[in-house]
């Protein structure tokens, strides 16, 4: 069982994001991807190891998430007069064993003393595993959450029918506590080929934890969020607001303008 959950707060900068398709409440899109089933039943295991402390992974408590998505950037000091209102959305499965909700989590800039802006972090893709305790019940305060960076989120959408997937992340890489959080997403075909299982196992020496959540996807549920990846990720990358700052009339656009900027094309050679 599938869910889709949209609510709307406050701003989001329109010089970075003026026609961001999140910004509005406009009907909603659709669009499918066609997953064709490998013939040979050879497992084909991909691994990818990704350090980013940067991700927000750090263990949260409390009530049921509340899709916010772009909630937790810092604010920005700038100032641009009346904003549109910000618009928050989530994807959630609902399984006999545990739930999975799916966030998109929006790039960061900073602004140059020459009025642009440059990107300073790329976005990422939130998931949050939720065990259940009941029938169509889940404790929320014990999620454990997974960043998905932007690479990560290439490897899902390129995944195969009868391919398997790895990622290991250490949020305290490169701090006092390297090593003492250890997450490991495990991406693995179902046995009959209807869809993948997402297992998502947790050591946290910091609190004596050791948990492994799992939850089984279903092809037209995986088909979803492929779709979706395959959507959000220009905007993950922050490609959307370069390109909604293009103007045919504007003659500085050109990156030759600032030999900061690597100027010097091949073709202009």
């Amino acid at each position: 069982m599938s869910q889709l959950q949209i609510l709307s707060s406050q701003t989001i900068n329109p010089r970075l994001y003026p026609s961001h398709p999140l910004s509005t409440t406009k009907g909603n899109g659709s669009s499918s991807i066609s997953l064709t089933q490998n013939i040979f039943t050879k497992k084909k295991k991909l691994s990818v190891n990704c350090r980013h402390p940067e991700y927000n992974e750090q263990q949260s408590y409390g009530a049921a998430p509340n899709n916010s998505s772009f909630a937790q950037q810092s604010p920005t000091p700038i100032s641009v007069g009346a904003l549109p209102p910000r618009v928050y959305v989530g994807h959630s499965i609902y399984k006999g064993k545990a739930a999975l909700q799916v966030e998109p989590r929006a790039p960061e800039f900073v602004s140059l003393d020459s009025g642009a802006f440059k990107l300073s972090k790329e976005g990422f893709v939130l998931l949050q595993f939720a065990p259940a305790v009941g029938v169509r019940q889940y404790d929320w305060s014990r999620k454990q959450v997974f960043s998905l960076s932007v690479t990560e989120i290439g490897t899902l959408v390129g995944l195969g029918a009868r391919e398997s997937c790895e990622f290991f992340h250490d949020p305290f890489k490169g701090k006092s506590e390297e090593g003492k959080v250890r997450k490991v997403l495990k991406v693995e075909p179902l046995p009959d080929g209807s869809g993948h299982f997402f297992n998502l196992s947790v050591q946290n020496k910091l609190i004596n934890l050791d948990e492994s959540i799992y939850i089984p996807i279903t092809k037209a549920e995986y088909t979803v969020l492929v779709s979706a990846f395959n959507f959000i990720l220009p905007y993950i990358l922050g490609w959307h607001a370069y390109a909604n700052s293009i103007r045919a009339d504007d003659p500085s656009r050109s990156n030759n303008a600032n030999p900061r900027y690597g100027g010097d094309y091949e073709w202009n050679r």
